[in-house]
């Protein structure tokens, strides 16, 4: 062996990311130190870990296929959009997956495998606008095969786990694939004035009905700008961070000053800056404007700000909407309706429990040091309850942050 070369290859792989290995860097489990964090579930870190692992076994047998092969015979992955829907696929479960499998490694043997074979399946299907980013539902719907911006930014986010885990120098060069798809999101999903995250890379900034300031709310991912910052050392995403900041205190401000909660989507009042929740049917149906099944992510997105950063804005957002979900709920977790008008009403019709919004409500409880009681009762209706892909994958997520298992690339 040429020892020269070998040390050369090091020290490259040192300058682009983590030295290579064949082990994972950072094995589950984990036991972060979060900065932001102010309590923790009233069980043992033992009894915590082991629900992730059986959460994590449950939510592998459900949703994670085989999707065939590509031309040099190696296995595709993709998580199924759902126990009704096996056959299609979206970019957001893509990235939700290609998280969770990096989380697990070393729990997992397979989880490279895994990984690199669901990033070869987003690789298979780019958007036909910005082929650097994945077409957002497959096989496509007839509507276009066009990008939608949470996917990616999980996706981009999930190749920084990966780098930090195994090092880029294997089949797949997990640093050189997040610049791209951080260069992607920058160009084709980043509104070049608001700096407000595009729905996907089909909207044109300047349109009439979608714009750069029309955003999905539960898109505002301050822990993940965060680290694209660090790793990329663009100054863009301090500038979406701040444009987050903007959107998300001007509509607490005009709208949920006694909850916090927040709209599915916004629009503008009238150009650019502040925005108002969504018209009903604005894009998807009659609650686009009100705390519904995307917003519920909302708490989960921000809470993830202060643990891992230990964010002060994040921090005061939670402590409103954390405290208020508590006493609308009476402190049981199971009276929490699956969706909310901005004033805290509970949706006509909605009045059912689901993890989807009970699981980052634990996430926001965990940054508030007197909630211990709503913290435990909390995560006790959600640490072993299964649904369905969408809100299995939210909760599995949260459970990572809850066990303290979640780290920061």
């Amino acid at each position: 062996m040429n020892w020269r070369f070998f040390f050369l290859l090091l020290l490259l792989a040192g300058c682009a990311g983590a030295a290579p290995t064949l082990e994972p860097r950072r094995p589950f489990p984990q036991h972060v130190v979060y900065p932001g964090q102010q309590i923790r579930p009233s069980r043992s870190q033992g009894q915590l870990d082991a629900d992730v692992l059986a959460y994590y076994h449950v939510w592998k047998e459900r949703y994670l296929v085989e999707a065939g092969r590509d031309a040099a015979g190696r296995p595709l992955y993709r998580v199924i959009l759902s126990l009704k829907k096996p056959e299609k696929t979206v970019s957001e479960g893509m990235g939700y997956g290609m998280m969770i499998v990096a989380y697990l490694a070393g729990a997992d043997p397979a989880a490279r495998e895994l990984f690199d074979g669901l990033y070869r399946y987003v690789r298979a299907h780019p958007s036909d606008i910005d082929p650097r980013l994945m077409g957002w539902i497959q096989p496509p719907d007839g509507s276009g095969n066009d990008s939608a911006f949470d996917g990616d930014a999980d996706i981009a986010y999930a190749l920084l786990l990966a780098d930090r885990q195994w090092g880029s120098l294997g089949e797949v060069d997990y640093a050189a694939a997040a610049r791209e798809r951080l260069a992607a999101i920058a160009a084709s999903t980043t509104g070049p004035d608001s700096r407000l995250p595009l729905l996907g890379d089909w909207v044109d900034p300047q349109g009439s009905r979608y714009n750069q300031y029309t955003p999905r709310v539960s898109d505002f991912m301050p822990a993940h700008f965060r680290a694209f910052g660090d790793f990329s050392g663009d100054p863009l995403w301090g500038a979406v961070n701040a444009a987050i900041e903007s959107a998300v205190a001007g509509l607490e401000d005009d709208y949920s000053p006694a909850t916090g909660l927040m709209p599915d989507f916004a629009e503008p009042q009238s150009t650019g800056f502040p925005l108002r929740p969504a018209d009903p049917d604005f894009l998807e149906g009659p609650h686009d404007g009100d705390y519904y099944y995307n917003a519920g992510r909302y708490p989960w997105r921000a809470g993830t700000a202060v643990l891992l950063y230990g964010d002060a804005f994040w921090r005061e957002r939670m402590a409103k909407l954390s405290h208020w979900a508590e006493q609308a709920s009476g402190g049981d977790p199971l009276r929490l309706s699956a969706g909310y008008h901005l004033d805290g009403t509970p949706i006509a019709g909605q009045d059912y429990f689901t993890t989807f919004f009970a699981a980052p409500l634990a996430t926001a409880a965990m940054t508030q040091p007197d909630q211990q009681a709503w913290l435990d009762a909390l995560y006790e209706v959600v640490h072993d309850r299964h649904e369905d892909y969408y809100e299995d994958s939210v909760t599995l997520l949260n459970l990572l942050l809850i066990s303290n298992n979640y780290w920061a690339p």
